[in-house]
């Protein structure tokens, strides 16, 4: 498995379209079809996969099981379908993986009992109900043992979440013992005794195809992504010949090599074995597309993490990719998957010499220019339209102190987790803040010595983002605002050296902090992207290492065009080079301030047409409010925004200006005192108009606020995050009233924002008086400008009529609940659109209503909103008293349902707990009081 790129995922059964009510039909349905083993194991090898996993016993394709079984209770074929591809899979090098549920919630979903517990009880000789989880639980064991004994070179079995019976009867253990070759994979749980983690249908991230973004686990544990390939429909054949997205299944194929992890692509045979039309078609296009790169895929690993190599993530002028490694990471692939609006991709180079580029598929030698931390490829102009790759060559990584020179410690450890952990060398152990924020690092290196940046390796163990997975909420619990000190003593710390914000990303992250000569550095993390709705990751730090380097390696390769000390530029007045390691050039030009007598002019800056453009500078920084102007082929100046710290350390910024066709001069200075200094500057295409700087907006309240009649004031609050690299200029949010309302409270406003910077604003909006609400949706407008560009994101505000015979109502998932570990899922029926989702199983997984406010002491009518498939249980607690419980059954978890129970409420503030600490409780929709 570690070895293998891809598998293929078939969702295949008695329910595959048309579906079958018996099973024997079923099967000489499928034989009568002309299934065939060797079409789906040549069709995986199509796609690079080296295994299959085979979901027929799933439970909504009706519990079939392709293989003869002397266990009765569910479909079993009489062809040894399971055997037949086991063996042309061994043929061909393709292992077979047998998928395995947990759950019998669906065993009539067709109108058809799928479930025989009659027979198995028999079997057994005691009365078992295959229709709960312990009686499923206790046949599927069997099962397991079944196909143990009979399929010795099967691969192992994939496992859709756990089942009580199987733990309680220690089936992990016993599969170990018995067939300790074999791999166990679970679906969304990291289960300590399995091999591996499979990420199910992760989306939301930027860009869509990049998979590991969602991703939860750390290498080098294993990892999977399973999603499917057809971009619409069912995990299995529903009739449709359903469209596959080649950019994005690509995409995905590429990132997860990127990342170590496992692509484990979902096709829908039908019923003789066959893929739809369109499904083939992409098959045949990867046994076409794939082998030209193959070399990046196999036998390598992800880059920029435990394996070495550089920086993989967003670059240069809206590029994007990956980086895999050979084994010592002295051969590197870049796989540029979203090609920059420009001829050259920049990245960090993490340390590595580099000594050769090479278009992988071309085999073209690429030019190349190295020097300040980065790696640049020129002139590039053949681009593969799903992945360009370039191998690089390398000498090795250069100019980090041995880790084990170094001593750590911190203000705060996790028990287990020491200081000790940044700089043991070992991705295996980490340090942990034990949930202190802010905190601080403190490397030692012994003795005064240079230092020039810092690599940081934050552990993989949290999305890059805000999302829910399956109603459980998760975020990025890496480093947002940090400050970076030097010493040499350990006790002078004096200014930082360096301050911002880290991205949000994955893989190495990079701190520059200019020619310094110190013996103690302290990183102190002020913040970190994780959000209080996702507890487990808020407030939350864990870093694996964090090495320091004491140079770049040396300049080689071509020179980069439009450095700012090239012998082609006129440097006028006080304006001169001077040396800047951490240059793309190593050096830059300074002596700006005091007018435009004091500049640097590009002559011949070349544009392939008029029209406006992106012109980035990359600068380091000037003097107390040090601006910055440039002004083009002479025209009046446009001001750069200036936020560089460091005088030895550039950043870059970027404007939108007017260039004619052909050569033009562009002009940079200051009118400060002291102006920035300047690296470099390049130009390219301005980003295409629908792209939108990414932002997190928060509106509380969330959730539809239900109101009583007449007029009604809610005070609202919005914030919003800049979550890119990017600048939002002229940033102004307030609530849009509907006619009639009125709001008081100006515009929150900002000139410009930046990485993780946010503008928070709270107003109060109230409805017209004489009247009731009925219903209003107000939106908080959040509008900027990117480049010059005007944009807008925004979020509502949804306030609404209380129904006359209720006295209190409040959604689950309204901001003033809390949630404990459960977590909001959306729900198109529900009544605001969402529920909550995963109540019980623990003490803390709950929903808390909190304030729950009513004139009169009395007894009430708890009218329960819910969504629940089978029989549960709510336990409903009133002001920490008693939990009464709260019995409730239904069909589907997508059907709202609606019970009651009467409780005894204080006048005023009250709690209402909804919760379950034993078993999985409904899904909750809302509360209302009668």
């Amino acid at each position: 498995m570690r070895e293998s790129t891809a598998g293929l995922f078939l969702h295949w059964g008695m329910f595959t379209a048309p579906a079958h009510r018996d099973c024997a039909e079923w099967e000489d349905d499928v034989t009568e079809g002309g299934w065939t083993p060797d079409y789906w194991v040549d069709e995986a090898r199509k796609l690079g996969a080296s295994y299959i996993v085979l979901a027929t016993f799933h439970s909504r394709l009706g519990y079939a099981r392709p293989w003869p079984s002397k266990i009765p209770g569910s479909c079993a074929t009489e062809r040894d379908i399971l055997g037949e591809l086991i063996e042309a899979g061994k043929a061909k090098g393709v292992r077979v993986i047998l998928y395995m549920t947990d759950d019998p919630q669906w065993h009539n979903e067709l109108g058809v009992e799928t479930l025989d517990s009659a027979a198995y009880s028999a079997y057994k000789g005691q009365q078992v109900d295959l229709t709960t989880r312990d009686g499923f639980g206790m046949f599927s064991y069997d099962l397991f043992f079944e196909v143990m004994e009979k399929y010795t070179d099967l691969g192992g079995f994939w496992i859709d979440n756990d089942n009580a019976y199987w733990e309680r009867n220690h089936l992990y253990e016993q599969i170990r013992e018995k067939r300790p070759s074999w791999l166990l994979s679970n679906n969304n749980e990291d289960t300590p005794i399995m091999d591996t983690v499979s990420n199910e249908q992760k989306t939301g991230m930027t860009p869509a195809y990049d998979y590991p973004q969602a991703a939860f686990t750390p290498m080098p544990r294993l990892s999977e992504a399973d999603y499917k390939l057809p971009t619409t429909g069912s995990w299995w054949y529903d009739g449709g010949d359903h469209a596959v997205d080649v950019r994005l299944s690509t995409g995905r194929y590429i990132t997860n090599a990127g990342s170590s992890m496992k692509s484990l692509m979902a096709e829908t045979p039908m019923v003789n074995g066959k893929f739809p039309a369109q499904q083939e078609s992409f098959n045949n296009f990867m046994a076409e597309w794939v082998p030209p790169i193959r070399s990046s895929l196999v036998g390598t690993e992800g880059g920029g993490y435990l394996y070495g190599g550089m920086q993989p993530g967003f670059w240069n002028d809206g590029a994007h990719g990956v980086i895999t490694v050979k084994p010592g990471a002295t051969t590197q692939y870049v796989h540029v998957l979203t090609r920059p609006r420009t001829d050259q991709v920049r990245l960090r180079d993490n340390g590595y010499r580099v000594t050769g580029v090479n278009d992988l598929r071309t085999g073209e030698r690429m030019r190349f220019n190295q020097s300040g931390g980065y790696l640049t490829i020129l002139g590039i102009d053949t681009w593969d339209t799903y992945d360009t790759v370039f191998q690089v060559s390398t000498a090795g990584q250069q100019f980090f102190y041995p880790q084990s020179m170094i001593k750590a410690s911190a203000s705060s450890s996790g028990a287990g987790h020491p200081a000790a952990a940044l700089v043991d060398g070992s991705f295996e152990n980490y340090w942990d803040s034990n949930g202190q924020l802010p905190v601080s690092l403190t490397l030692d290196l012994g003795d005064t010595r240079k230092a020039r940046y810092l690599a940081v390796n934050q552990r993989e163990w949290s999305p890059t983002y805000a999302r829910e997975s399956f109603g459980r909420p998760e975020d990025s619990a890496r480093i947002k605002d940090y400050r970076v000190y030097v010493s040499k003593d350990g006790v002078r710390w004096g200014q930082p050296v360096r301050s911002g914000a880290m991205p949000s990303a994955r893989g190495v992250q990079f701190v520059d902090i200019g020619d310094q000569r110190a013996r103690f550095i302290k990183l102190e993390v002020l913040n970190t992207w994780g959000g209080p709705q996702a507890p487990t990751f808020y407030r939350q730090l864990r870093i694996d290492e964090v090495k320091v380097a004491y140079d770049y390696p040396g300049a080689a390769g071509t020179q980069l065009p439009l450095e700012a000390e090239s012998r082609s530029n006129a440097l006028d007045g006080k304006a001169k080079p001077a040396k800047c390691v951490a240059c793309s050039g190593s050096h830059q030009v300074v002596g700006l301030g005091g007018g435009a007598r004091n500049s640097v002019t590009y002559q011949g800056v070349a544009a392939p047409e008029a029209g406006t453009y992106r012109l980035q500078v990359d600068h380091t920084a000037g003097g107390a409010d040090a601006s910055l102007t440039v002004s083009v082929n002479g025209a009046t100046g446009v001001d750069v925004p200036v936020v560089a710290d460091n005088p030895e350390v550039p950043v870059a910024s970027a404007v939108a200006v007017p260039l004619r066709a052909g050569a033009n001069t562009i002009t940079l200075f200051s009118s400060t005192a002291r102006g920035p200094g300047i690296d470099r500057i390049s130009v390219g295409p301005l980003p295409p108009a629908s792209s939108v700087p990414r932002t997190t907006m928060t509106v509380e309240p969330a959730g539809v606020q239900w109101v009583g009649p007449g007029q009604q004031s809610v005070t609202v609050t919005a914030r919003l995050r800049l979550d890119v690299d990017d600048a939002l200029d002229q940033v102004s949010m307030a609530p849009v009233v509907p006619a009639g309302w009125s709001v008081t409270g100006g515009a929150a406003t900002s000139r410009e924002m930046r990485l993780g910077q946010v503008l928070e604003g709270s107003w109060t909006v109230t409805s017209p008086a004489g009247q009731d609400v009925s219903s209003a949706k107000i939106p908080v407008v959040a509008s900027f400008e990117t480049l010059g560009r005007p944009n807008q994101v925004s979020r509502d505000l949804r306030v609404q009529l209380r129904p006359a015979d209720r006295v209190f109502m409040r959604e689950a998932e309204d901001s003033g609940n809390q949630l404990g570990s459960s977590g909001i899922t959306s729900c198109s029926p529900c009544s605001g659109g969402q529920k909550v989702r995963n109540i019980g199983g623990s003490s803390d997984a709950y929903v808390l209503f909190e304030n729950v406010t009513v004139d009169t002491a009395r007894q009430y009518t708890l009218f329960i909103d819910f969504t629940v498939n089978g029989d549960r249980s709510f336990f409903v607690t009133v002001n920490g008293g008693t939990p009464v419980e709260v019995k409730v059954s239904g069909v589907g978890n997508n059907t709202p349902y609606t019970t009651s129970v009467p409780v005894t409420l204080q006048a005023g503030a009250n709690t209402l707990k909804i919760h379950n600490d034993e078993d999985s409780a409904p899904d909750l929709d809302r509360l209302s009081l009668g």
